[in-house]
């Protein structure tokens, strides 16, 4: 069974990309599943690379014994069920038959149909040996658990920008406003924070007004922010320093018992 596909060609940005079909064989494609022997088509450009030799007709027939003897090894080592395998080699061993006695016998005349046989084989290992680095890196790729291949034909090119027929300065104009709106609501509004004066005579008159019997300190500080405590304690020296009030602490870090002087 035949198929045809088509290849990227190198293009200018002005024209269009039109595939070019390459015909091949899927028949020719595959490799059988075993570990001492690979497809028709990878085997004949062994035998041909082994030799050192070019793709040629004549090239071909030199190396049809060398295909005919690895057909036979495979016939008597691979069983029954892959078996039917076989009748690829065999299609292009024909095709190398008929390169054979095209090559011995000078005045052996081949249909059109024959000639276009063997030329498309001389196609198809032209192909194969185009691909088969390719196939090579491929496979080192994916032992290596990459999902990802660069494109080194467009590395150190310059980037170009080819802008589509519809697109327009007003359009342009258009995109680039509605983005600097977007960003307009983005934008955070500054914030200040306002902080009041904390009066050092109110703190004094604070701790005066509820003094009582007495007071902790603690309790005088709870729900205040730390400059209010700052100047509460400021208060407090102050009024020590007046020996209005007197403090104990018992220790350390404890807390702090407020009470008036006794006269």
């Amino acid at each position: 069974m035949d198929g045809c596909f088509g290849t990227r060609q190198m293009f200018t940005p002005k024209e269009r990309w039109n595939p070019m079909p390459i015909c091949v064989s899927i028949a020719f494609m595959y490799e059988l599943k075993t570990e001492q022997f690979s497809g028709p088509i990878e085997k004949l450009l062994e035998l041909i690379e082994a030799k050192k030799l070019e793709i040629t007709e004549l090239n071909l027939a030199e190396v049809t014994a060398d295909f005919l003897r690895y057909i036979t090894q495979i016939n008597a080592d691979v069983g029954r069920e892959s078996a039917r395998l076989l009748a690829d080699f065999i299609v292009v061993a024909s095709r190398l038959l008929l390169i054979k006695s095209k090559a011995l016998l000078p005045d052996f005349q081949t249909t059109e149909e024959e000639e276009k046989d063997i030329k498309d084989l001389e196609a198809r290992l032209q192909f194969y040996r185009q691909f088969k680095p390719a196939i090579n890196f491929l496979k080192k790729i994916l032992a290596q658990n990459k999902v990802s291949i660069s494109r080194p034909l467009f590395f150190g090119r310059p980037p170009i920008f080819y802008p589509s027929d519809n697109l327009k300065i007003d359009v342009l104009y258009s995109a680039v406003k509605s983005i600097f709106q977007a960003l307009e609501q983005l934008k955070k509004e500054t914030q200040v924070v306002k902080s009041s004066i904390i009066s050092l005579e109110e703190k004094i008159e604070e701790i005066m007004n509820r003094m009582g019997d007495g007071l902790r300190f603690n309790k005088l500080a709870e729900k205040k922010s730390r400059s209010e405590i700052v100047v509460l304690f400021l208060a407090l020296l102050y009024l020590l320093s007046k020996q209005t009030i007197e403090a104990e602490q018992n220790e350390r870090f404890s807390d702090i018992m407020i009470g008036k002087t006794q006269n």
